[in-house]
């Protein structure tokens, strides 16, 4: 009985070898798979690179904003949306012509401002409105923000609360319509020219940019002296739909 269990154990073990190396051997076969397909991968990718231009290479894992030239049309021109979310495109141009006082805006624009401002001269007794902050440059928009933030600080506000509040009035710099050459601030004689541009704006082409009710949506305190130019046909929609530019660029995405 003790042979036959021996001869039994000895058959056993064989088979058990037998099954090893076959595992053995897939395991090795396995790996040369990987290695071959791994090696053909790297060779090709390193083929790709070497024969590929490197401006091809940057195209396909790039994506390039295109600079706002002077010449694209101006009805997009006129409703590019620029606040705290949104900066003003790289390499903007804008040709400047002077309205006053050494203020300067968009060319385009021009004509448009200074009929609105000489048809408010009866609400603004009898004066004409004055501009007094068109066009800024990315230097002098950086001179105001840390003038308002100083000013802040001297009060005994915190940093953090100081530069709160300063976004509230003073956009950071490169988020400014004013970097537009479109926006203008405009100063009166008397409050009510303010009534006036409010209700009469649109006709030439220029929104109240920041009512007090839209604050939440435009990230601006009212201001009832910055107007935005936007094109006639938009600003009467604007006006007529009671909502302020970013209400209307997302519509118009929609449409």
């Amino acid at each position: 009985m003790e042979e036959k269990r021996s001869v039994r154990e000895i058959r056993r073990h064989k088979r058990l070898q037998r099954k090893r190396r076959r595992g053995f051997l897939l395991t090795v076969l396995l790996f040369c798979i990987i290695v071959s397909v791994f090696s053909t991968g790297f060779l090709l990718g390193c083929s790709w690179k070497r024969d590929t231009p490197q401006e091809e290479m940057e195209q396909n894992f790039i994506v390039k904003e295109e600079p706002v030239q002077a010449d694209i049309p101006d009805t997009e021109r006129n409703l590019i949306l620029v606040n705290r979310w949104n900066p003003v495109p790289d390499n903007y141009e804008v040709n400047l012509v002077e309205v006053g006082d050494g203020e300067c805006v968009d060319e385009r624009i021009y004509d448009s401002l200074m009929e609105m401002l000489e048809d408010a001269k009866e609400a603004n007794w009898g004066q004409l409105p004055r501009v007094v902050s068109g066009y800024r440059t990315m230097e002098q928009q950086q001179r105001i923000y840390d003038e308002k933030l100083a000013e802040y600080r001297q009060e005994g506000y915190s940093d953090d609360e100081a530069e709160a509040l300063v976004q509230q009035w003073v956009a950071t710099p490169g988020y400014s319509e004013h970097q537009l050459g479109s926006a203008v601030d405009i100063n009166g004689a008397t409050y009510d020219v303010y009534f006036w541009l409010q209700e009469n704006s649109y006709k030439y082409g220029f929104i109240f940019r920041y009512p007090g009710h839209k604050t939440e949506v435009t990230g601006v305190a009212e201001e009832v002296w910055h107007y935005r130019y936007v094109g006639v046909e938009a600003a009467a929609e604007i006006y007529e739909q009671g909502i302020c530019l970013e209400e209307y660029v997302e519509r118009k995405k929609m449409m």
